[in-house]
Parts: C-alpha cells; structure tokens; sequence
C-alpha cells in the first residue's frame, strides 16, 4: 500500500508539472513580491508629502488650493487599504491606482507652483525632498514595470491551453494590471531647474558685434 502511495503521489506530481502547476505558482510568487515592492515605493513617496506641504507653506502659504489638493490626495491614498489582496480584486485594484494617480498629479502641480517662488527653490529642505521625490518617482516607475511584466506573463499562462485547465481547477484566475492611461498618468514629476528663474532666457543674448 506504501509503494501504491508513493507511486499515486509521483503521478500526481508529474501531471500537475506538465499541465503548469508549477509555472502558474512560481509567476504568481513573482507578482506578489513584484506588488510588495510597488507598495513600498508608493509609501516612501507618501511618507515625503507632509515634509514638502510643510516646505512650501513656509514660503507659499497663498498657495493654499495646491497643498489643500496635496493633503486631500494623500489621505485619500491612505483611506484604502493596500494589501496585497489588492491584485486578486480588480475593482479594489483600480480603486487604488486612481488614487495613487490622483496624488502624483497634484505633487506635479505643487512643484510647478514652487516655480514662482526664488525662495523656495533655494531653500535646502525643499531641494532635497524635491529629489527625494524624484527619485522616488523613478524608482515607483520601475516597480511598476516589474509588476506588469509579471501579470503579463501570468496571466498568459492562465489563458493557454492546458494550463488554462490547471487555473480552474485551483481557482487562479487573471490578475488585474496597470492601463495605458495609468502608465500616462503616473509619470515621473516635472523637471524643476533651481538654478534659473521662471521665464529667464535658456542662454545669455549674444553681446553686440563691434566694427
């Protein structure tokens, strides 16, 4: 009756293989870990916000519809839950990335105002959470890209035949992924140039011929 077991538990092991049980576990280990690291930079850019709003009230408090719609984005990105359930609920999922877009958009516009102001762009804390955020920005991106790349490749196998079989049987269906207008929304921020003024000229006029 052992050996019947053992054999019975090897047959099963090879028909699971060929029909991409173990493609389909590993791609979707590969897109948890991929969505953990998206969080994480979603929350270091988070995290920066109440620093920056802070930053620019200093010098910017009129500005006060801008860092309003900063403050408001931010708690609206914290009202959700990110969990990594999120990638099994497609309408939670979107939920989230509306709002995280919501957020990039007004930090965007916040460092377009902050152009108006000499002060602040000279000011050390504001320069160094603008390229915090910058950074930030990119790194968000290349998360991003990661875990497309992974739901791409998942959600391939889970329509194919016949892993597509497999998938049913465990209950694995497709994951939900970034749109276009998400990859177009979520871009990196602005190019803030400190060391010129809003409307100087690129380059210095040429100086006078001389006869």
């Amino acid at each position: 009756m052992r050996r019947i077991a053992v054999l019975c538990a090897a047959f099963l092991a090879l028909s699971l293989s060929g029909c991409g049980y173990n493609d389909l576990q590993r791609q979707d280990e590969g897109i948890k870990a991929a969505w953990s690291e998206v969080l994480n930079q979603y929350q270091r850019r988070a995290d920066l916000v109440p620093n920056l709003v802070n930053t620019v009230r200093g010098y910017a408090a009129q500005e006060q519809t801008v860092l309003t719609e900063v403050t408001n984005a931010r708690a609206n990105v914290g009202s959700i839950k990110a969990t990594p359930e999120l990638i099994n609920d497609p309408v939670a999922f979107q939920k989230f990335i509306a709002a995280q877009n919501q957020l990039q958009g007004a930090l965007s516009r916040l460092l377009l105002v902050a152009e108006n102001y000499p002060q602040l762009k000279s000011d050390a804390l504001f320069r160094d959470l603008q390229s915090q955020l910058e950074g930030t920005e990119n790194r968000i991106a290349v998360s991003r890209n990661r875990y497309i790349k992974s739901v791409q490749d998942f959600n391939t196998t889970v329509r194919q035949f016949p892993t597509n079989l497999t998938a049913m049987m465990f209950k694995m269906d497709v994951k939900p992924n970034f749109s276009v207008a998400d990859e177009s929304a979520v871009s990196t921020p602005p190019k803030v140039d400190f060391g010129k003024q809003p409307g100087a000229p690129a380059t210095p006029p040429p100086a006078p011929k001389t006869s």
